[in-house]
């Protein structure tokens, strides 16, 4: 199986991409980032990071996608212009892949080290090693995202192989996009 981990953001957007084997390893596919110039207007980095999404789906063929909720708790403006990109990740992974699941931060920790309360050294020093690395992951959203693709596959065996799901491309499949258009009411 393999699951794609997407840590976002709006000038960077981590991914990290992993195989599970039956026996429950994991090993590394892939990491880096999506970066989105600071020059651009926002609405073209948005689409930036929705073109580098689809060529991750294409190029990897992920089984699953993990993405990191968001938290915040200083700066809004900052919170909301990375709420909008991980919309638009959210949005293209449901239309591309069969699964998708969304972790918080404390999960990821707790899955990774152990505990909640773990911080972003322990996470990459765990990461490295649960994935057998010889050095921690750079840049940091990379780290970040492989941590929430192995927060998945150690975390959500049962529904991973199964037809329970969090989100799935097939729900969107069955509604009918004709009811979606509503057409006003001229007077």
């Amino acid at each position: 199986m393999i699951i794609l981990g997407i840590d976002p953001g709006y000038a960077i957007v981590g991914y990290g991409v992993i195989h599970k084997d039956e026996r429950g390893n994991c090993s590394v596919i892939d990491y880096g980032a999506i970066n989105t110039p600071k020059e651009e207007d926002f609405p073209v980095r948005l689409a930036m990071i929705q073109d580098g999404m689809k060529a991750l789906m294409s190029k990897f063929k992920p089984d699953a996608v993990a993405v990191e909720e968001l938290f915040f708790s200083q700066n809004i403006t900052t919170g909301i212009a990375v709420a909008e990109a991980r919309g638009v990740i959210l949005c293209t992974a449901i239309q591309n892949v069969s699964k998708v699941f969304e972790f918080t931060p404390v999960q990821i920790k707790l899955a990774i080290t152990g505990t909640g309360a773990a911080d972003k050294k322990q996470v990459q020093f765990m990461t490295k090693t649960l994935l057998k690395l010889k050095s921690v992951p750079k840049p940091d959203d990379a780290a970040d995202a492989l941590a929430v693709a192995l927060c998945l596959a150690q975390t959500n065996t049962k529904l991973l192989n199964s037809d329970v799901q969090i989100f799935t491309n097939n729900n969107l499949k069955k509604s009918d996009n004709k009811s979606l258009l509503k057409k006003g009411n001229k007077k």
